[in-house]
């Protein structure tokens, strides 16, 4: 019988454990914003904003910046006072969870934090986590704020998707003549092996051809796997490209460039929009490795009027210059406040995505670092900024009409 007793007693201590460690593994995966200056004393409501991306591995500091510009939108709409809906306050907090740029685990974080929090709103920052929440967001009622430019998140008829920046497709045609008139027509493709990848890929080579250029080795690179990129490249050099495709999250991008410069290519880049100039310099130390490259505009070179103040806080904040995966998802955060008070509600979904318009057309003047004019087709409408690196610098490419 004590022996019956010491092995209950020790199976019981062991589930102690197991429970206290999975306790605090829940506590190191969530990241909320602080609370308002004056907390909720003045009876405020909370409304959880979801967040769900990859905060480890080789794609952790892209999910940080997109996290970084949801939860600095929110702390300042808090230190605000909260946004008034309904006759009612409310303060916006941020709930985080890690999915390792899975979209697998993008799907399970969903589901937690719909169950745990009442989540009107998930924010993720990748086209496989977009596919993986719209199976079941019409169903749970929630919003995905999906911070990524794959149009077909916006056609696949999910009516509670509200898609951030600019679709990629409108990158095809400026980004392939700079090219082709720069360098030639042979192009190498070296892109993320993400599903965003392999579609931008598909789009990118349908345009190329199209336009007269040949496709001379067709590849992709698993970020999540692969660190040293000397063999991939090495093979799609010996092909004699003019052009090499790269792209997806910056600072792997950076180092494909890096190595390619290192192995002798002399041609140019086509950089995917997910990959950021601003953000590769980083890692390359300056831009004269990336000259001869195409990709978006760096959020800091913009010209709107709202940038410096922004970049000044957020580098006060978090202590380096904003990119466009803050930015983007610092405005969104702003726009969906907006929404929900031209809505009336904090909670209703269906009326939260039927005010987004409302939501572009209310944000405060000193927030709107992008020019967004309108939420159309599923998203977010605006001028696209392209630019280039000559001679080290960055130089804005004016798109033909």
């Amino acid at each position: 019988m004590k022996r019956i007793k010491s092995l209950l007693m020790t199976g019981f201590i062991f589930i102690m454990i197991f429970s206290l460690a999975a306790c605090n593994s829940t506590s190191e995966k969530t990241a909320n914003t602080k609370p308002a200056a004056n907390g909720n004393k003045d009876g405020a409501g909370t409304v959880n904003i979801g967040y769900t991306g990859p905060l480890s591995g080789p794609a952790a500091f892209y999910g940080e910046r997109t996290l970084n510009g949801v939860k600095m939108a929110a702390e300042e709409i808090n230190s605000a006072g909260g946004i008034e809906v309904g006759g009612k306050k409310y303060n916006l907090n941020i709930v985080s969870l890690d999915d390792k740029y899975l979209p697998n685990e993008a799907g399970a974080n969903a589901k937690r934090l719909i169950q745990e929090n009442k989540t009107p709103i998930i924010f993720t920052p990748h086209s496989g986590g977009v596919f993986a929440l719209q199976v079941f967001n019409q169903q749970d009622k929630f919003i995905i704020g999906a911070y990524t430019s794959e149009p077909k998140v916006s056609e696949v008829g999910n009516k509670l998707t509200v898609r951030i920046p600019p679709r990629y497709d409108g990158y095809l045609k400026p980004f392939t003549s700079y090219e082709m008139e720069k360098f030639g027509k042979k192009i190498a493709f070296l892109p993320t092996a993400s599903q965003y990848g392999k579609d931008w890929s598909d789009k990118l080579k349908d345009h190329w051809e199209k336009e007269g250029g040949k496709v001379v080795y067709n590849s992709s690179i698993d970020f999540a796997k692969e660190t040293d990129f000397f063999t991939i490249v090495t093979n799609a050099l010996k092909k004699k490209p003019d052009v090499l495709f790269i792209g997806g999250a910056s600072e792997p991008t950076a180092k494909v460039a890096k190595q390619a410069r290192e192995l002798g290519f002399k041609g140019g880049f086509i950089v995917m929009d997910q990959a950021k100039f601003d953000e590769m310099k980083a890692v390359t130390g300056s831009y004269d490795a990336l000259n001869g490259s195409i990709g978006v505009m760096p959020l800091i070179e913009s010209s709107s009027p709202a940038i410096p103040d922004f970049a000044k806080k957020y580098k006060e904040k978090y202590g380096e210059t904003p990119g466009s995966e803050a930015g983007l998802n610092y405005i969104a955060t702003y726009i969906f406040a907006e929404a929900m008070k031209a809505a009336g509600s904090v909670d209703d979904v269906e009326k939260i995505q039927a005010q987004m318009q409302a939501g572009v057309e209310n944000i405060p003047d000193n927030v709107k670092i992008y020019d967004f004019t309108k939420f159309a087709g599923g998203g977010f409408d605006g001028e696209l900024e392209v630019a280039a690196i000559e001679d080290g610098k960055v130089v804005p490419i004016k798109l033909k009409k």
